[in-house]
């Protein structure tokens, strides 16, 4: 489970550090895509897979279904981070989500979201109300 807010900077090279308490769950690989509201998502790979699988089960000739596969998987990238717990974002990724150098990665429970810092403040300081007012439509009975 990913939990928490970072805030690491991209370099010169388009490389970001991964917060160092999930590198070791994702040290075998992982998978970046496009995510909603222009974030990039981090996927284990194993979590990519259990996805991958529940998409080739839809049915595809559901228009739905199609379009949100072909955008998804046309803009994952596979990557390994290096030993210093890096990974290159690529150059299409980057333009997609706005990352300029200031970054937040977020953990969204069995993803990672990378953000650029002034789009994430933007959409949390848009979310804060909304927050409040969804637990009974998100979690009825949970919380």
């Amino acid at each position: 489970m990913f939990l928490g807010t970072h805030t690491p900077r991209l370099d010169d090279k388009g490389r970001l550090f991964l917060p160092a308490k999930y590198r070791d769950e994702l040290a075998e690989g992982l998978v970046l895509t496009k995510g909603q509201e222009r974030c990039l998502y981090v996927f284990p790979q194993e979590e990519f897979g259990r996805i991958t699988e529940a998409l080739r089960s839809a049915p595809v000739t559901a228009k739905a279904v199609r379009d949100y596969s072909r955008v998804f998987f046309a803009s994952a990238s596979d990557e390994m981070p290096d030993k210093q717990g890096r990974i290159t974002i690529p150059t299409a990724l980057r333009e997609y989500a706005g990352l300029q150098r200031d970054c937040v990665v977020i953990g969204a429970n069995t993803r990672l979201e990378i953000w650029d810092a002034a789009a994430w403040d933007t959409y949390l300081r848009e979310q804060e109300d909304a927050f409040s007012d969804a637990s009974q439509e998100v979690l009825p009975g949970v919380l």
